[in-house]
């Protein structure tokens, strides 16, 4: 017999014996809630300390979610009304900014009752209408965040009507106090909200609930995985409930980014009393608003596309358009896409550049790939891209144009229509865009004291990818997140580290600048930059 057969009847016979003891879901179920102290559990408030992160935000792509520190934390639910109170304090600590402006001390109250989803800052309700990460619907989002605490997780499953399970051995090392070392564990399976998420959860051979999954709908990773991790339980009054809350976001198997929160839970009160807050009518009322494109003429042949709170340019060639930046989500690139079509009938997206990896920036890329459109960004990206969020499957919750039709030339076409700014610490040639007549030069935005040879100093940047787009005789500079100049209000007080970083790199690079256009913000002269920035950093050493 080969080794390769022997594997296979292995599987087959570890699939035959997981089903055979997973035939009864409810028993399972029934024991961990008796375990567990479900039966008269109404409500719950715990509190603790701990970190968040920053999704989506990553400075390196081999790095994880920025971190901040959150103190005080609590989260109070009320089961049958649905209802949940998540209030913390949050400010920068002892984690690094990485390039941006540290995050000031700031309460945050979030709320879910029923299908409404609203924070509250201060005195201000915000209705949460725009999608978290721009995929899942906030309320979506909060709803699945109540099924996946550990009772809430047996509470829907006990009412699942498509509950299955399987039991099998743990053989690997234990991760974050996880089973490990051939100790059974049960998981269960439902769908919930008509069918719309599946969640699993993991119960241990002590019947408590370890470990709990969902996916949500996102425009980079496509179904993104939610994972909540609970171990060191103790009893409270009866009630058994995880001490240390370890939260994933992301997938480890794609990329070292996914560590979403970690909260130590110092107290926990079953059944304490919950007030459940009536929904506000300014969140009853709120409604997104219509997706639409504010269109202004830069120079000849050049726009500024503002929509969804982003901006694009577009430039026109001979017998093309190039675009900067295809942020958020399909959606809003599709609305880009068909102004640009009425700004410049007959002619193809063919170049798309894109300044760097975050989430918010990267969100509507698939879209002008699924046309043909060929991606410029930085050389780390193309791994990343193509292995993630250029990936044609995996896209079940929220399929767009690229899932729905993986477009012949993702398969034919070789190389990837994906072309790369070089990443090196010198200053370097641009990459041009151009019809011998326009130009479009692209260049890699140096991280000042961090790219020339100091690895423990970031000034300004918060991506080592990040690039900036250059129009050399429109004078016209594109840049995201290094200078954004409000709309309204005053200019701040003191340079940002992003603006010292964008202004250094203008001066090493020799650039004639006499607009600016942001990715956020409105369009400013250079004479209001170079007064905001003030000093640059070359002139305080």
């Amino acid at each position: 017999m080969t080794r390769r057969a022997s594997i296979l009847i292995a599987l087959v016979y570890l699939i035959m014996t997981a089903t055979a003891s997973a035939q009864d879901v409810r028993s399972v179920l029934q024991a961990s809630a008796k375990a567990m102290g479900l039966a008269n559990l109404k409500t719950i408030q715990y509190s603790g300390s701990g970190w968040f992160s920053m999704i989506g935000q990553t400075y390196g792509l081999n790095e994880d979610w920025p971190h901040y520190e959150v103190n005080p934390y609590t989260r109070a639910i009320d089961y049958d009304a649905k209802f949940s109170r998540e209030e913390y304090t949050r400010r920068q600590g002892n984690y690094p900014t990485l390039g941006r402006v540290p995050m000031p001390e700031q309460r945050l109250v979030n709320f879910l009752n029923g299908v409404s989803a609203w924070n509250n800052e201060g005195d201000k309700v915000i209705p949460q209408i725009r999608p978290y990460l721009d995929g899942v619907p906030v309320s979506d989002l909060r709803q699945l965040e109540i099924m996946i605490t550990p009772h809430g997780f047996l509470r829907a499953a006990l009412a699942a009507s498509d509950a299955t399970a399987i039991t099998l051995p743990i053989v690997g090392p234990a991760d974050f106090g996880l089973s490990q070392n051939g100790r059974k564990v049960t998981i269960v399976s439902f769908t919930v909200m008509g069918g719309k998420y599946t969640i699993n959860g993991t119960i241990n051979d002590q019947n408590l609930v370890e470990l709990t999954d969902t996916w949500f709908p996102n425009p980079v990773y496509g179904d993104m995985n939610y994972e909540m991790r609970y171990t060191q339980y103790k009893d409270f009054n009866g009630v058994k409930f995880p001490t240390l809350f370890h939260v994933h976001q992301g997938d480890p198997r794609l990329n070292p980014a996914h560590n979403y929160y970690e909260i130590k839970i110092t107290k926990v009160e079953p059944n304490v009393n919950v007030p459940v807050e009536a929904v506000p009518d300014a969140v009853r009322a709120a409604k997104a608003p219509p997706l639409t494109v504010q269109t202004q003429k830069l120079a000849e042949g050049v726009w500024m596309l503002g929509a969804a709170n982003y901006n694009s340019l577009a430039m026109e060639f001979r017998d093309f358009v190039a675009v900067v930046e295809a942020p958020v989500n399909e959606a809003r690139s599709l609305v880009v896409i068909d102004e640009i079509n009425r700004l410049v009938p007959n002619k193809p997206v063919k170049y798309l550049v894109n300044t760097h990896h975050h989430f918010d920036h990267a969100g509507g890329l698939r879209t002008f790939l699924s046309q043909g459109t060929t991606i410029v960004t930085h050389e780390t990206n193309k791994d990343y891209y193509l292995g993630i969020l250029f990936h044609p499957g995996g896209w079940s919750l929220q399929p767009d144009r690229l899932a729905k039709y993986d477009p012949m030339y993702m398969i034919s076409r070789r190389p990837a229509p994906i072309e790369t700014v070089g990443g090196d610490t010198r200053i370097t040639a641009p990459y041009v865009i151009t019809d011998g007549s326009r130009m479009m030069e692209v260049f890699h935005v140096l991280d000042v004291a961090y790219d020339l040879g100091d690895p423990s100093y970031r000034q300004g940047n918060h991506s080592n990818d990040m690039l900036m787009v250059y129009l050399p005789k429109e004078k016209i500079l594109v840049n995201a997140d290094l200078y954004s100049p409000q709309v309204s209000g005053p200019a701040p007080a003191s340079p940002t580290p992003g603006m010292r970083t964008l202004s250094q790199n203008i001066q090493m690079l020799k650039l004639d600048v006499a607009q600016h256009v942001p990715i956020h913000g409105r369009v400013a002269t250079n004479d209001e930059f170079v007064k905001s920035v003030g000093k640059t950093l070359s002139s305080e050493k």
